[in-house]
């Protein structure tokens, strides 16, 4: 370092020293035109940018524009495959991104921003929940985008048009400009269909303490059951963007074959909340998502603020950076979870795909910026024989531009074919009168003392108390079981007099018995609960159970048998040596 700083004050340097090189060096330098610079300045930061927002026109342009192949993920003896999704020729053609959004992320900010939505307005019914909240379905009928009809405020339903039931995605209502492509197309098809806006959202008020979450399927399931009964000849079809795709695969992963929907289809579902998490604050690209979804979650707080200051931590909220901070300080408090991973777990619909009993299209894009492909279940998808999963290779999150002038969604055309398709086959899926599925069995070990053995080996723990799902299941056992008891005591006291007398003579005795009758059968209904569901699920896990207890108390037991049996031999060897 010593020659380099003499050689800038060494005016007389040899002409082979290094002094002369640098100065060199730079005159050279100074020769280039400034424009140059620029130029060359200019083309760094087109391939940083090009390489940020992980643009791929070069390779559409080098490909001649031909686009990209959908792949497509099924069970091999797949009826709903072979029935109808091997008759939509938009599934097995070709997607290729308008070339001026050639960026999943370029696709996702236009289509928040702009979205060229088409123009419409939707016909309002407010519904009353049970527990008196209040959801807002947006319908938009067929004949309000052919014009035979004058329109009217009142919503009309032919029972012979089939109807579409949208569940959005988060903070996202019926203005968002993808339901509103989804809402005309499908429209303009000849179809009915609702968007039924989450609490709180499309200009509803909450009314109620309830609010909706990730995981969250009551009132999916309320809407359904509302307009199944009013109109009980018309099919039903589901379909779910985002969040509402977790909501809805997870609802069908509940109710088994026991709901009266045809069919259904999951758009950009992020499948494992807790993967998609560590994913969204993983790149500086990806918590530029994170920060947006969660200022949308602040602003849809503060037009809510009475409840979530009464029921949340509002001043957690307020400082909430991150959708994660939001759900520690809201929606774990409010829905009343121990941790966020824990709402992150019991909320993820990937651990209900295989529970799924009716024909149901998945359309995630493997450059989704948004929702990882690393939570896609891909073995979960291929094991179920109703579920097709197609993962183009682009389209962003929700967007999915195509045409030169992106004016259209590639996922709308695919999801109206697909629906069309299954409508006119016959493989709809009927509603069967049959008892709920159970809940998946949770295997996270922060939860309570109950045993959950999944179908490896691997012993977990369960949820000392039951999921929110399962309450109203729970409470049906418990009031089943009380029921039965108390008629089997009513038939006892007819058939044995001796111990009515008995009773009637030791009232104290009976009130005693009675109350330890009624706190062992406290203590006997939750292991019954739990224990039908394990024994169910494998024999193997079963005899595991005594296995493990007998070789867990086994040098318990075999000291006292020891000690027991020793004492024996040792009198009986005296005997004999006494007799001797």
């Amino acid at each position: 370092m010593e020659w380099f700083g003499d050689c800038s004050f060494r005016l007389d340097s040899p002409p082979d020293s290094p002094c002369n090189a640098y100065r060199l060096l730079l005159r050279s330098l100074s020769l280039i035109p400034v424009s140059h610079y620029l130029i060359a300045a200019a083309i760094s930061l087109i391939t940083f940018l090009y390489n940020f927002i992980e643009c791929h026109f070069l390779q559409d342009l080098f490909s001649g524009f031909a686009g990209d192949p959908i792949h497509l993920t099924y069970h091999p003896s797949s009826i709903i495959y072979e029935a109808v999704v091997s008759k939509c020729r938009i599934l097995h053609g070709r997607y290729l991104a308008t070339p001026w959004l050639a960026s999943p992320h370029v696709q996702t900010c236009f289509l928040n921003f702009f979205g060229r939505p088409p123009r419409f307005s939707y016909r309002r019914q407010l519904f009353n929940t049970p527990d008196g909240g209040t959801i807002a379905l947006d319908w938009l009928t067929s004949s309000d985008v052919s014009g035979d009809v004058l329109r009217t405020n009142d919503v009309s339903i032919d029972e012979s048009t089939p109807i579409v039931v949208v569940i959005p995605g988060l903070t996202s209502d019926s203005s968002s400009a993808y339901l509103k492509h989804l809402a005309y197309h499908t429209a303009k098809c000849g179809w009915n269909i609702v968007i039924s806006n989450h609490r709180g959202l499309g200009g509803v008020s909450i009314t109620s303490d309830c609010f909706y979450n990730a995981g969250w399927t009551e009132d999916v399931r309320t809407v359904v059951k509302y307009l199944h009964n009013e109109h009980p000849r018309t099919p039903l079809f589901l379909v779910g963007t985002s969040i509402g795709a977790n909501v809805l695969v997870k609802y069908l992963g509940e109710e088994g074959e026991n709901l009266p929907v045809a069919g259904a289809v999951a758009i950009c579902s992020p499948w494992d909340l807790l993967i998609g998490d560590r994913f969204i604050s993983r790149r500086r690209v990806q918590k530029f998502y994170d920060r947006a979804l969660a200022f949308g979650l602040k602003g849809y707080a503060k037009l809510h603020q009475p409840h979530f200051s009464r029921l949340a931590n509002w001043e957690g909220i307020e400082k909430s950076l991150s959708i994660r901070d939001f759900d520690h300080h809201a929606t774990r408090v409010v829905g009343k979870y121990e941790t966020v991973d824990t709402y992150y777990r019991r909320c993820s619909s990937a651990s209900y795909v295989q529970s799924v009993s009716i024909p149901l299209l998945c359309i995630s894009a493997l450059d989704d910026p948004v929702c990882t492909k690393e939570a896609i279940p891909w073995d979960e998808c291929r094991a179920n024989k109703n579920i097709v999963l197609a993962t183009p290779k682009h389209g962003g999150h929700l967007a999915f531009f195509e045409g030169i002038t992106g004016s259209r969604l590639w996922w709308v055309r695919a999801t109206n074919e697909f629906l069309d398709v299954l409508h006119s086959s016959e493989y709809m899926h009927v509603q069967k009168k049959i008892s709920k599925p159970s809940t998946p069995l949770v295997t996270s070990i922060d939860q309570g003392p109950y045993v959950n053995v999944t179908d490896d080996g691997m012993v977990a723990a369960l949820n000392n108390e039951p999921s929110t799902d399962n309450v109203e299941e729970l409470h049906a056992i418990q009031e089943d079981s009380t029921h039965g008891k108390v008629l089997e005591d009513k038939v006892n006291e007819k058939d044995d007099p001796v111990a009515n007398a008995k009773r009637g003579g030791s009232s104290s005795m009976a009130q005693t018995s009675s109350a330890h009758d009624s706190v062992l059968n406290d203590v006997i209904t939750p292991f019954k609960t739990y224990l039908g569901p394990l024994t169910r699920q494998s024999r193997w896990s079963t005899w595991l159970l005594v296995y493990i207890a007998i070789a867990t108390s086994w040098p318990l037991v075999g000291s006292a048998l020891q000690i027991v049996f020793g004492k024996k031999l040792r009198k009986t060897s005296r005997g004999g040596s006494v007799r001797r």
